[in-house]
């Protein structure tokens, strides 16, 4: 894969940044970490993290665990051919995240999956 397509990978992620979805709360689950923050209770999300996997390979770049703020949520992206055939997939923490489907970009269409459930909720989509 070139600089090229990497770097529009990147220049997309900031573009989809602008969407933005609500997240239902639940506080009174036992399971949850809550922190107080500015007089607000703020609940604590460990997302799975990965900037960078191919189909049938480990996570390339970027592998690990991020704890998501306030304003973000897990994400999962997925980049698909136009044959339908996965090309590329990341996940981590992202702000202003939304559920979008079939974003066309280039020859490419490209999924986002976003929750807050629970921790590492963006491993299975």
């Amino acid at each position: 894969m070139g600089k090229p397509r990497l770097m529009g990978c990147l220049i997309l992620l900031c573009f989809l940044k602008v969407f933005s979805a609500s997240f239902p709360h639940d506080f009174n689950k036992p399971d949850k970490v809550l922190i107080h923050e500015n007089n607000n209770v703020v609940e604590i999300v460990q997302c799975r993290m990965c900037h960078l996997q191919f189909p049938g390979e480990k996570c390339s770049r970027g592998r690990g665990i991020c704890t998501a703020t306030a304003e973000e949520a897990c994400m999962e992206g997925k980049i698909f051919k136009r044959d339908g055939s996965l090309w590329l997939s990341f996940m981590g923490c992202f702000k202003n995240c939304a559920n979008v489907e079939n974003i066309k970009w280039g020859t490419y269409l490209v999924n986002f999956r976003c929750c807050r459930g629970y921790d590492m909720c963006n491993e299975k989509f």
